[in-house]
């Protein structure tokens, strides 16, 4: 490997693309250029940066050459497509003055161009991809937390990423290449050995030309219609891959099991105790049986591991049972680490769940109260469902519905809401433009007793009531904005937090119930 220019990633031209991709007749002036960035948005041009001009699904990126050069690019690398034949990106370059190279497919050249400017990133840290249709970002969270209790850990996602408790929010294109590297690189500066990434299914494919360097596949739910073959294949041509985590409750990944190269070992993970070992997985991880706590789960599992047979106590502070399936993912892997199963039980014993996702506060002595992102009809019944497993003796719900539901969804909302709490109040969640007074309206279209449904369209002292009304016991559920900061009222757009409201009603509770 090629080393860095300098200390601040400035490469030659000739150095960075040389073996990459075909630089034709270009001139050792135009080789010796240096470039201190890479982007593909002409309006995140710098001075020094390489722009990478693609063909998108709507503009060809050489449309806005005129821009990176007016921002200080030093030269362009322009996809050859039907609209862009090489003829023409030759006329750009004589226009312009600025060297712009034609290159074939340069899309699929992306991943390894950055991973080359950054120093190869992923070769340096314990990378460890997620992906499904469900469940991705809680078990990349649990993972990330469990790993991080041996060596610093961080996370990928497309709504955040940082070290553990460093969090930002972030709006990423998990498949952007570039971004991808540079996040890796950042992440290694700030002291991070291991990386969990949350994919979903097209960011997995597309990320497979990434030039990313994975320890891990972890595969928590497919959805049908998956194409078996092509996600075999994909693992067969990830290099360096040493293991894929299947959930073989999933018949999907049952499918892909048998698709598996034999150069990558499998970790198979079951919720049935019935489920035998497939013969070739590598290690299989299941439960024996699974309890819902008051304020979590209680799980026997058991980890086979070639002649090898043991069993543990797993307790974890998270509600709901479709977080058993996230618990047994990461205990695989955590296992088809190398980590006795005691020792694995005891790391995911201190996991929390993910900020506002059925993230629970209170209990032991005070009201549970569980935050959750869910606003459709059908995410607050699975909320609700979950959380009535959990023993509570009376379960107050908090709601709202935000702008751009139709009538028919507000009204499934009230029904779904009125069936299962003992006790709802409706208020406000992201109203935009629309008409606070109507959304309610609507909800309590859908209520067989809307008089009995208590309004408060203030968020915060409908949270309030909500837990001064709960006793030891009593669960309240949280839900529609999970870890947003702000509410979207139109114009008027505020800080605002349920996690943080939580957290202060529950200080005003206990200090009302001393």
């Amino acid at each position: 490997m090629m080393a860095l220019a300098h200390a601040n990633h400035a490469w030659r031209l000739g150095d960075l693309l040389a073996g990459l991709v075909d630089l034709g007749a270009a001139s050792l002036a135009v080789l010796e250029q240096h470039v201190c960035d890479l982007t593909l948005d002409s309006r995140e041009v710098v001075p020094g940066a390489l722009f990478l001009a693609c063909q998108g699904t709507l503009i060809h990126g050489l449309a806005c050459a005129d821009e990176a050069k007016r921002r200080g690019a030093v030269a362009v690398l322009a996809e050859i497509s039907d609209a862009w034949p090489a003829a023409q990106v030759s006329e750009v370059s004589a226009r312009l003055g600025l060297p712009v190279i034609p290159v074939v497919h340069l899309r699929a050249h992306l991943g390894a161009i950055a991973d080359r400017f950054h120093g190869s990133p992923s070769a340096r840290l314990e990378v460890l991809a997620v992906s499904g249709s469900q469940g991705k970002t809680t078990v990349s969270h649990l993972l990330a937390q469990a790993l991080d209790q041996e060596r610093p850990c961080a996370i990928i996602g497309p709504a955040a990423s940082g070290r553990l408790g460093q969090l930002q929010s972030t709006e990423q294109d998990m498949a952007n290449a570039l971004s991808l590297q540079a996040n890796l690189s950042r992440l290694l500066g700030q002291g991070a050995r291991a990386v969990t990434l949350a994919l979903s299914p097209a960011d997995f494919w597309a990320s497979s030309r990434s030039a990313l360097r994975l320890s891990h596949v972890v595969c928590t739910q497919v959805a049908p219609g998956t194409a078996v073959s092509a996600f075999g294949g994909v693992l067969a041509d990830w290099p360096g891959l040493d293991w894929a985590v299947l959930n073989l409750d999933d018949p999907v990944q049952r499918a892909i099991l048998e698709r598996v190269p034999a150069s990558v070992c499998v970790a198979g993970y079951s919720l049935d105790p019935k489920t035998p070992m497939p013969g070739r997985c590598d290690l299989f991880v299941r439960t024996r049986s699974v309890q819902s706590m008051a304020s979590g789960l209680r799980l026997q599992v058991e980890c086979l591991n070639g002649s090898e047979q043991d069993s543990a106590l797993l307790e974890v502070g998270l509600i709901g049972r479709f977080n058993a399936a996230n618990v047994l993912a990461v205990l695989a892997v955590m296992c088809s680490r190398g980590l006795p199963l005691e020792r694995a039980v005891r790391a995911l014993a201190r996991v929390r769940g993910v900020p506002g996702r059925m993230e629970c506060f209170g209990g032991e002595g005070a009201p549970l109260v569980v935050v959750d992102s869910a606003r459709s009809s059908e995410a607050v019944e699975k909320a609700l469902r979950n959380l009535r497993l959990h023993q509570c003796r009376r379960l107050i719900t908090v709601v709202g519905c935000e702008q751009g539901r139709d009538a028919g969804e507000r009204a499934r909302l009230g029904e779904v809401v009125e069936r299962l709490s003992d006790a709802v109040i409706l208020t406000d969640d992201n109203p935009r433009d629309t008409s606070g007074d109507a959304i309610i309206s609507g909800i309590l279209a859908g209520m067989q007793a809307p008089d009995r449904v208590r309004v408060e369209r203030q968020r915060g002292l409908a949270i309030r009531i909500a837990i001064a009304l709960a006793g030891v016991g009593d669960a309240v559920l949280v839900a529609g904005k999970g870890s947003e900061t702000i509410q979207d009222m139109g114009d008027l757009k505020v800080r605002f937090s349920d996690r943080a409201q939580v957290v202060e009603a529950l200080r005003e509770w206990r200090e009302g119930h001393h």
